[in-house]
């Protein structure tokens, strides 16, 4: 029997094929390949569709876990080819759930003979593919890869009956914060790896051990911020922990080879960890680790933080000015205060229940800028 229609599909497949065929169109502009194919908007809702309808769907106890991604055998990386295709069916997908949910694997969804059907599985994908991923029951992520170390950028995101797109041109606005341009999918300079990226990995990573974390990232040359921490500071680093900032460095003359890659996460996965201990990780804008766990205080002779202006970068979403108890518990309210007193100062904020926040110091607003991002990490 044919499941229903999923609405939501439906309503965001033109806006969706909409920045593809955009940044598709810059894309071959600018010369660059290999690119993906363009996927239209009949491709669109029927792999969102599909995607929602398997998400419902139970195997063993568990909630699939899949990513569906629109190319070819032929322009995929190393793929494993199944001899029958599968149909692109919400039972189908389901029942292979379990062989694809780690990470970085994508089933590879083709048009042959006229219908979509699932070809085999692959890791590698061109730039700008069309990735529809399962993150939970009902909750699906529309995204591409980008050219920034497999950077996915998301484009959409569906829960139910609820649809956020994201709005690409927040990243134009003053005092945008660099991690928060590069999750819009501003790229970094070729050829280094930018701070914007590395600071998407360890949000990314932070908010994946579901534990709760704040990441505070100060100046290298100044040492003021230690006027808004508790001293002695339990897990103090000396001397400095240096091997995240010793990879991002080796990227600037070696080329960001496999081996690279897979130092930089394994480093990134080891100062995100460190944030799940009770207090705050210390990172400085070098990649320097000096303590974590700390106690943040406030600034002697700073006032205490009453208000923050709270922004989430999809469309139609609403600026607010709140207190920081209103956005969160007291890991938001000290981070919040931190920033205020330490403006050249950021802070990143994990929640346990997934939320994400940035917090920076607003001199247009005068007061703590909170980005929302969770949307933009799923």
């Amino acid at each position: 029997m044919s499941v229903p229609a999923y609405p939501a599909a439906r309503a965001v497949a033109e806006r969706v094929h909409a920045h593809f065929a955009r940044h598709l169109a810059i894309a071959r502009e600018a010369g660059r390949a290999p690119l993906a194919a363009e996927p239209d908007p009949d491709t669109i809702e029927a792999m969102i569709d599909a995607a929602f309808w398997a998400s419902l769907r139970r195997e063993e106890g568990q909630t699939p876990r899949i990513s569906l991604a629109f190319v070819s055998a032929a322009e995929a990386g190393q793929p494993i080819l199944f001899t029958d295709r599968l149909p692109l069916r919400p039972a189908a997908l389901a029942r292979l759930a379990p062989a694809v949910e780690r990470p970085g694997i994508h089933l590879g969804v083709w048009r042959e003979s006229g219908e979509l059907a699932v070809w085999g599985t692959t890791r590698s994908i061109p730039a700008l593919c069309f990735v529809v991923e399962v993150i939970a029951s009902g909750l699906i992520v529309i995204k591409h890869r980008s050219e920034a170390f497999g950077k996915f950028v998301n484009v959409a995101v569906l829960e139910g009956d609820q649809i956020k797109i994201v709005d690409e041109g927040f990243s134009a606005t003053p005092e945008c914060p660099g991690p928060l341009k590069s999750l819009l999918g501003v790229e970094a300079p070729r050829g280094h790896a930018g701070s914007e990226v590395v600071l998407v990995q360890l949000a990314a990573s932070m908010r994946s051990h579901h534990r709760g974390g704040t990441l505070l990232v100060v100046p290298a040359e100044s040492r003021t911020w230690r006027e808004s921490i508790v001293e002695p500071m339990l897990y103090s680093v000396s001397p400095p922990y240096t091997d995240l900032a010793e990879i991002v460095e080796r990227e600037r003359t070696e080329s960001a080879s496999h081996e690279w890659q897979e130092d930089l996460r394994r480093a990134v996965d080891a100062i995100a960890g460190l944030t799940a201990v009770d207090g705050a990780t210390i990172l400085t804008d070098r990649f320097e680790l000096f303590a974590f766990g700390a106690k943040i205080t406030r600034r002697r002779g700073s006032p205490p933080v009453e208000r923050v202006v709270v922004t989430e970068p999809i469309e139609g979403a609403e600026r607010t000015v709140m207190t920081p108890s209103q956005l969160g518990g007291t890991r938001h309210l000290s981070a919040a205060q931190f920033v205020q007193d330490q403006r050249d100062a950021i802070a990143l904020v994990a929640s346990q229940d997934g939320r994400f926040t940035i917090f920076k110091w607003s001199g247009r607003e005068d007061m703590v800028h909170a980005h929302r991002v969770e949307a933009l990490l799923l």
